[in-house]
């Protein structure tokens, strides 16, 4: 029977200290926007860390065929037209 008058008062500041934390909580904003973190991270900002070979937002015109770039690369390499003709 000891138990419980302990255990009561201090069940009782439990709560009263969650109901003051929660009141905190609510007061300084956190429940305001509970969706917009989780779509956030959807769309954020990195198109500065996608290697450009990878973009899918490039338009059709900038794209390039292998073909195409099997010729780039083959003129591309200056050096290789100095060892070439040296």
């Amino acid at each position: 029977m000891q138990i419980v008058m302990f255990l009561v008062p201090v069940m009782l500041i439990l709560v009263a200290l969650g109901i003051v934390l929660f009141s905190w909580a609510v007061k300084n904003g956190q429940y305001d926007d509970l969706e917009g973190p989780a779509h956030r991270i959807l769309y954020d900002d990195d198109k500065d860390m996608i290697p450009d070979d990878a973009r899918t937002d490039k338009p059709a015109a900038e794209k390039q065929t292998p073909e195409h770039e099997a010729e780039l690369g083959k003129t591309a390499n200056p050096d290789e037209d100095k060892s070439q003709k040296g």
